[in-house]
């Protein structure tokens, strides 16, 4: 193995350690096959990948025990109020895998279909799809939260218990909890993370970064699908329900 090459290898992983995102003006060894090959082992034995999209090079966490995984705890420190729970936290998830369904329009599509999106649309589409999920009988719902060890009825419940709060009311408190103010803090959740860009006022795009999660994880089998059949009642949901799916594939009601 080449001294040189393991050395800017090296170089470049740990920018990307430190940042999460390099551009590959930054790091014109990538280019290099060898130099390419030995950054993502190193990235492998982090329990990350190296995706490359565009200008840029990026380094994403594949397991919660990767140093570079943000955890529960810390989620709740620096974005959630101080009486947060997990509940919260799984709503959040949810939150931001509806925020990225509404930018496509197939289970399949790799490429977005939309360039934006308001605050007040993600909550409207979050809304409907937790409504959805009200819809279906008690026994399903418990057989998916089995199948898919996620708690659907606490979810809904914690959806259900935040106050609807009219944007004319200005006597707010700290304490206040509304569904506006839960969807800003996914907002800046996102945004911090690099998972949205905000363009205008409460308008949010998908960042390079998402998009290039989304070509490689979010659409797959194997991360994913499950938690989207159940959000967008895909298949598997109508098949607890002894229906016809029709066109499985449709994310969009």
């Amino acid at each position: 193995m080449n001294e040189k090459n393991m050395m800017e290898a090296f170089m470049i992983y740990q920018d990307l350690s430190s940042k999460g995102v390099v551009s590959k003006d930054e790091a014109p060894g990538y280019m290099d096959e060898s130099v390419r090959g030995i950054i993502t082992e190193f990235a492998e034995a982090m329990g990350t990948t190296i995706l490359s999209a565009g200008d840029h090079i990026y380094l994403i966490p594949l397991t919660v025990n990767s140093d570079y995984h943000i955890t529960n705890q810390e989620i709740k420190d620096k974005y959630l109020p101080a009486r947060a729970t997990n509940m919260d936290i799984y709503l959040l998830y949810v939150a931001i895998i509806i925020f990225i369904g509404e930018f496509y329009d197939s289970y399949q599509t790799q490429q977005a279909t939309r360039d934006f999106l308001t605050v007040d649309g993600w909550m409207q589409s979050l809304d409907e799809r937790i409504q959805g999920l009200k819809q279906m009988d008690e026994e399903s719902l418990e057989l998916l939260e089995q199948e898919y060890e996620y708690n659907w009825n606490g979810i809904i419940a914690q959806w259900d218990s935040i106050d609807i709060i009219k944007e004319d009311v200005k006597k707010q408190t700290a304490r206040t909890v509304s569904r506006k103010s839960f969807m800003m803090i996914a907002a800046k959740f996102m945004i911090e993370q690099g998972l949205a860009r905000e363009i205008g006022e409460e308008e949010l795009e998908l960042t390079e970064k998402t998009k290039v999660i989304v070509q490689w994880f979010f659409m797959d089998f194997e991360y994913n699908r499950g938690i989207m059949e159940v959000i967008y009642k895909f298949s598997e949901y109508e098949e607890f329900r002894g229906e016809d799916t029709g066109n499985a594939d449709n994310i969009q009601n």
